[in-house]
């Protein structure tokens, strides 16, 4: 059984659930959505979690160890949570 803590959070979780369906292409109606393929579904929730979780890139020089005066472009991917 699925139970909310917060009255509020079921329409703002509805609404972001909209607002990703939207982004992904995919036509969502309020209520019931048994129509909805597994790919559209995965993709809305996909969407949610990417948007929820975005990955974030830092980018900066370093000097390169090899070779004296080079310096090296350096990107880091991390994903942060919270």
């Amino acid at each position: 059984m699925k139970k909310t803590l917060v009255p509020s959070a079921r329409e703002a979780m509805n609404k972001f659930k909209m607002e990703a369906a939207n982004e992904v292409g995919v036509n969502l109606k309020q209520g019931y959505n048994g129509d909805l393929t597994s790919k559209q579904a995965g993709s809305i929730g996909g969407q949610m979690v990417k948007n929820i979780t975005p990955i974030r890139t830092i980018s900066f020089d370093r000097k390169c160890r090899s070779s004296s005066g080079h310096k090296t472009a350096v990107k880091y991917k991390f994903l942060l949570t919270v």
